[in-house]
């Protein structure tokens, strides 16, 4: 699909997009899209800054000498995004190009990609910035007498270095626009903090030498999970698959004797588990007791998301050619199991003041089994610091209860951006959205974690909003773009920008 400019307006965007698709940018590998952008911006003329961390940033000078005078705004995106697939499916995201399709759905055109994420979140960003910067190159747009900083950040969807080690002289402005939200119904204005752990947990193994012609490896594969966005998708009712695993791994361990040998699953700490994989060892005789006792417990499971889970699938299967005949001493194996059935996961409490969000959850979003370690990655979300770091702790306290020895190999924790419904910004941009729509839009915080959250730390007395087009499914296979939300979210922030051109005085005022 090479020709996206017809789907709508602005047709730049689409062709951006479009191009954009075709660039490698998984989180920490951002090098190719930030080159790209640097030669757009080259090419129109237009100053480019770039930071120790890489972010870099475009500048478009005002036009108005006088500093008293001038309005700077600010427009804000990350360039990475969540590379995720289905398993089976032949892609490298390295170096294949996104193969986009459209789909329909709910009486609305939508754009996805086959078998991978879409990277929409937050490509979209990076194509309305360059839109803007392409079209006041060729005189369509006049803003002046805004200045314009189009700031393109690293490593969201990751450890949050760009944001986290922002060089905070790469910019300045009176008010941001982060164009990172996923429904053109809404203005965000507050969004939940997170704690990121990676932790590793030490294996104690014990070979199975002596009982080889008695025992035989099995894998236990689970998949077929809608997965998404352990923000904005955890409160959904949506499978873990580490979790449901890990919970018929614990059921096995007590109705047999199994030798688990690895655990897998999962790929990013920020998107719901959609696969998990098991090998362990088993009786001989007792496999098709094994068998027979998955396959009648499992109805249950489908049973409990029902409606929901509607692909969820299982597989046991012999592994003949397997020769790593080693397994999880028994009780570090039992501790191990404990520990995951009763880790918390998914939704833990509802915002006590704003209807339908989520004030609380864990995602235990990987685990990695290596010859002498566990590695597990769990992110908290909260708009409470409170109740993060206290969720936080628990799951420390559970480690110790279980007595395993475990190291931290990163932590990281991102500050809440408390919502403020009195902003004077927000006025404006309330008016121009139902002046625009003759609707009027939903303020709200959301559960997801936006780099609004450091610009707060950084520059406290910044207005800022988030704004962007309708996404579903972000960070899974399913992720898909309303169309028709592209050209409005356009209008609202060139309208928006439009609004925004009385002089600095004017608005103090």
């Amino acid at each position: 699909m090479e020709n996206l400019a017809k789907l709508g307006n602005p047709p730049e965007f689409w062709d951006y997009f479009y191009q954009i698709s075709r660039i490698p940018r998984c989180t920490e590998n951002e090098a190719q899209i930030r080159e790209f952008i640097r030669k757009e911006a080259e090419k129109f003329g237009f100053p480019v800054e770039i930071d120790q961390v890489k972010n870099i940033v475009v500048k478009i000078p005002s036009k108005v000498q006088n500093s008293d005078r001038q309005l700077k705004i600010i427009l804000q995106c990350h360039m990475d995004m969540v590379c995720n697939k289905i398993e089976g499916v032949q892609h490298d995201f390295s170096k294949d190009p996104l193969k986009l399709k459209i789909i329909d759905e709910d009486d609305e055109k939508w754009l996805t990609a086959e078998g991978t994420t879409l990277g929409a979140d937050n490509g979209v960003g990076i194509a309305y910035q360059l839109s803007i910067m392409k079209k006041v190159y060729n005189g369509e747009l006049n803003f002046a007498p805004l200045g314009l900083d189009l700031l393109f950040t690293v490593d969201e969807e990751g450890k949050g270095t760009g944001i986290l080690q922002l060089d905070t002289n790469l910019i300045s402005g009176d008010y941001l626009i982060n164009l990172d939200a996923e429904d053109d119904n809404e203005i965000l204005i507050g969004s939940a903090g997170l704690i990121h752990n990676i932790i590793d947990i030490k294996i104690k193994r014990k070979p199975l030498k002596g009982i080889e012609t008695e025992i035989t490896p099995v894998k236990i594969a689970l998949g077929g999970l809608i997965g998404g966005h352990s923000g904005g998708d955890i409160n959904k009712g949506r499978a873990n698959a580490i979790k449901l695993l890990s919970q018929i791994l614990w059921k096995l361990n007590k109705e047999f004797k199994i030798y688990v040998n690895s655990l897998n699953g999962g790929t990013h700490q920020n998107a719901i588990p959609r696969e998990s994989q098991a090998v362990i060892y088993i009786e001989k005789s007792n496999f098709s007791k094994l068998n027979s006792f998955i396959q009648d417990i499992f109805p249950y499971i489908k049973d409990s998301f029902d409606g929901i889970e509607k692909n969820i699938k299982i597989s046991i299967q012999k592994l003949p050619d397997y020769s790593d005949y080693s397994s999880l001493e028994e009780n570090f194996q039992k501790r191990l199991l404990n520990f995951l059935y009763i880790v918390p996961d998914g939704l833990i409490s509802m915002h006590p003041k704003i209807k339908d969000l989520v004030q609380t959850s864990t995602n235990l979003g990987t685990l990695t089994t290596e010859e002498n370690q566990i590695i597990f990655q769990i992110l908290l979300r909260s708009s409470s610091e409170y109740e993060k770091h206290v969720n936080n702790e628990i799951i420390f306290i559970i480690l110790n209860m279980m007595k395993l020895e475990f190291n931290m190999l990163f932590d990281l924790d991102y500050p809440c951006w408390s919502p403020n419904f009195n902003l004077k910004f927000l006025n404006l941009v309330r008016d121009v959205y139902q002046k625009l729509f003759n609707i009027d839009v939903k303020i709200n915080a959301t559960h997801g974690t936006c780099e609004c959250n450091s610009f707060v730390k950084y520059y406290p007395n910044m207005e800022m909003v988030a704004i962007g087009p309708t996404i579903k499914d972000a960070h899974s296979p399913n992720e898909r773009l309303k169309i028709s939300s592209v050209e409005k979210i356009w209008k609202l922030l060139i309208s928006l920008l439009n609004n925004l051109k009385g002089t600095k005085m004017e608005l103090i005022d």
